[in-house]
Parts: structure tokens; sequence; C-alpha cells
């Protein structure tokens, strides 16, 4: 009631470009991953510039309101352009 059988060694087939292949699919796999490294960062790097212009142009809204509630556009407007033109 043996379920094993045993392989000998030399009945087993190598491959001769089992070695190139591997290196080849490992250069790809790091370089697909640096690419999405390289834009997950980039992504991150733009979200975070969006987020503070929006605390930023918030922060300058709420400021303009309570100084100049009658003309807090105006307000606004002549302190994003005195900051260095922020774009709307």
């Amino acid at each position: 009631m043996q379920n094993l059988h045993v392989v000998p060694k030399d009945d087993v087939p190598a491959e001769a470009g089992s070695s190139a292949s591997s290196i080849a699919r490992l250069i790809v796999q790091w370089v697909l991953a640096v690419v999405v490294l390289f834009g997950l960062g980039t992504w991150l790097v733009w979200w975070g510039a969006s987020v503070q212009r929006t605390f930023t142009l918030d922060d300058i809204r709420a400021a303009c309101q309570r100084l100049m509630p009658e003309t807090a556009e105006r307000c606004v407007d002549t302190v994003i352009i005195q900051r260095g033109g922020a774009r709307r």
C-alpha cells in the first residue's frame, strides 16, 4: 500500500534557459514596480498640493469674510493676486 514513487535525479528534466528567463522576469517586475511607485508618488504630491491650496483659499476667504463682508470676493481676488496669482 505504498503511494509514494521515488524519482531518481537523472530523470528530472532541466531547462537550459530558466535562469535567463527568471532574470528577465525579475527585471520586468522591478521596472513595473518603479513605474507604479513613481506614478503613485507623483499623484500623492499633486494631491497634497491641491489640498494645501484648497485650505489656503478657504483661510483667505474666511479672513476676507470676517474683515470685509460686503466685498469679500474682491478681497479674495486681491489677496490671491498679491500672493502670486493662484489658479482658480
